[in-house]
């Protein structure tokens, strides 16, 4: 079982920056690919970024390519989604998941989720 813990969620003024972290704990937690989706009311949870154990393998969304990273720190079981130049349409609630294996888009392959942050971009 793997627990993950989401926060730094918050309301930030459009083209701001904020960082939501996600802390893992439990058994090998430190060997699954982690992800970010979002979740924005009425619509489809959406993947948004990726990145494997060891963090050689990074994957986005087009939608926050070039404004969002992901990274993490293996020694400390947390990873980051530091975002930039924030737009309203980037609010959701963010989810962090894992996954045995390599990163992916797939909400579907991850098997463990946070209960989300809320990030709110105000226009």
């Amino acid at each position: 079982q793997v627990q993950l813990v989401e926060s730094g969620g918050g309301l930030v003024q459009a083209g701001g920056s904020l960082r939501v972290s996600c802390a893992a704990s439990g058994r090998a937690s430190s060997n699954y690919a982690m992800g970010w989706f979002r979740q924005a009311p009425g619509k489809e949870r959406e993947f948004v970024a990726a990145i494997s154990w060891s963090g050689g393998s990074i994957l986005y969304a087009d939608s926050v390519k070039g404004r969002f990273t992901i990274s993490r720190d293996s020694a400390k079981n947390t990873v980051y989604l530091q975002m930039n130049r924030l737009k309203p349409e980037d609010t959701a609630v963010y989810y962090c998941a894992a996954r045995y294996g390599t990163s992916g888009s797939a909400k579907s392959s991850y098997g463990y989720w946070g209960q989300g942050t809320q990030v709110t971009v105000s226009s």
